[in-house]
């Protein structure tokens, strides 16, 4: 059985987004406490990520680490930052069916 960490992001604090869902995130792909980690960002989040040069970097970082980051596209069109979380290898589409299969699994879920 494949074991995944699956993050629902959408806190814009940035000491809760540096100091849980990145620092946790990465570690539990990198020390392989998790095979997989997908985190999903939505809302006030996008907007921390468009507005701070080192939380792209991180993210792009953690993406060559083997991080999945999907976001919203509702929330980034609305935003008007879709362009912005595309270019930190954030993958952008709508997420509520994917949210809501979340949901149905049963399956543990980070929200932060």
């Amino acid at each position: 059985m494949q074991t995944e960490a699956k993050i629902l992001w959408t806190s814009d604090n940035k000491e809760t987004v540096e100091n849980m869902v990145l620092l946790y995130a990465h570690n539990a792909k990198l020390k392989s406490w998790m095979e997989e980690v997908t985190v999903l960002v939505w809302g006030a989040s996008q907007k921390l990520i468009h507005e701070d040069k080192k939380i792209q970097e991180k993210i792009k970082q953690m993406s060559k680490d083997g991080v999945k980051f999907i976001a919203c596209l509702k929330c980034s069109d609305n935003l008007s930052i879709t362009s912005t979380l595309e270019s930190c290898d954030i993958n952008v589409y709508y997420t509520g069916e994917l949210l809501s299969q979340w949901i149905k699994s049963g399956d543990t879920i980070i929200t932060v």
